[in-house]
């Protein structure tokens, strides 16, 4: 039987974070009142055929009644918007005012940040400056929050020829990744499938008396570019190079919004070498190898005040310590993920296809 006293409201369900939550929350009793765009495919399915899950298909954009409805019977929230469903600013306001309306007890919201608020010569990211407009327009209404940055996924990786994440097979069987991040720059990495589910959940357990107005990067591990090759090397047994490349290659058609935030990709870390991270909240120790700045640690005195980390993953690894390194990914899901899209170099380590 459902915990009634444990409903929780969701959007984009067949989302990788989303689907990720709905997993972890229904396995332990969670009521879940999720919103898809179609109750069609194999992840609606399977979400559909889960204990305590209730779908609701439609748009949000524009349609209050289905926002509400999600809401209804909900004491708490995870919020992670798509821009493929539209007006990211509009529908997160809605959502927001929605949620206050029915008194959500912690409404855990997917933020990213708007690097230019941090430097004048970074660019906003257009799908990731929404987000903090809708961030700070939550704080605002003075809903119990809590945000969470999600960093890079883990299953962004694909030897389709989609551009920033392709891990392309040469025909010498060997993999090559092309990115503008500096290869010697660390990134925050996260397996959203295997990992986001379970930390969210101790975040609700923790409950916003904890965290509150709190920013968590999801983010398990701090690796460079060419440590990411080195740990599909080892995975997959086939020789992995990074290549640093300050343009992103499309050789497939993607929205215009899409393409708006790769031209800003290229220029905010390949030209910038900007932190993924920007602010005090996600300060760590390091220097980016290319870059005029130094990202330095808060002093002792104010870390100390804030109880912040000592390292960037702190915090998700406490909330979720059995996490998947991107090696363990690489070696039990890439596979699986690839055979799935038709690929059968794994048959054959000589070639590429």
């Amino acid at each position: 039987m459902p915990n009634r006293n444990k409903t929780i409201a969701i959007v984009n369900g067949t989302g990788r974070q989303a689907a990720s939550v709905i997993r972890a929350v229904a396995a332990v009793g969670y009521a879940v009142r999720a919103q898809v765009h179609s109750i069609e495919g194999l992840v609606a399915e399977e979400l559909a055929d889960l204990p305590n899950v209730t779908l609701f298909e439609g748009p949000l954009l524009n349609n209050p009644v289905l926002i509400d409805t999600i809401f209804n019977g909900a004491q708490i929230a995870f919020i992670n918007t798509n821009p493929l469903g539209g007006d990211e600013i509009k529908i997160g306001k809605a959502l927001a005012n929605a949620a206050k309306k029915r008194n959500i007890q912690h409404f855990i919201y997917s933020s990213m940040p708007d690097h230019s608020i941090h430097n004048p010569r970074w660019p906003a990211l257009p799908l990731w400056a929404c987000k903090f407009t809708v961030e700070n327009y939550i704080r605002q209404l003075g809903l119990p929050a809590t945000f969470v940055y999600a960093g890079i996924y883990n299953n962004n990786f694909t030897s389709l020829p989609y551009p920033l994440f392709c891990m392309d097979f040469k025909d010498d069987g060997t993999l090559e990744w092309r990115a503008p991040f500096h290869p010697d720059t660390k990134l925050p990495w996260l397996d959203a499938e295997h990992d986001v589910g379970p930390a969210v959940l101790q975040i609700f357990k923790d409950g916003p008396g904890k965290w509150n107005g709190h920013r968590i990067a999801l983010a398990f591990e701090m690796l460079t570019p060419i440590q990411v090759c080195q740990a599909f090397e080892k995975a997959l047994e086939r020789r992995c190079k990074y290549v640093f490349n300050k343009r992103i290659e499309v050789k497939v058609p993607i929205p215009d919004g899409y393409r708006e935030q790769l031209a800003g990709i290229e220029i905010l870390f390949g030209e910038y070498n900007a932190p993924y991270f920007p602010g005090p909240d996600f300060e760590y120790d390091t220097r980016r190898k290319g870059s005029n700045d130094t990202i330095t640690g808060r002093s002792s005195t104010e870390a100390s005040r804030k109880t912040k980390p000592g390292k960037l993953t702190d915090e998700a690894r406490a909330l979720w310590p059995p996490y998947r390194s991107i090696y363990e990914y690489a070696k039990e899901a890439f596979v699986i993920e690839e055979e799935a899209n038709g690929k059968t170099w794994m048959i054959d380590k000589s070639v590429s296809t």
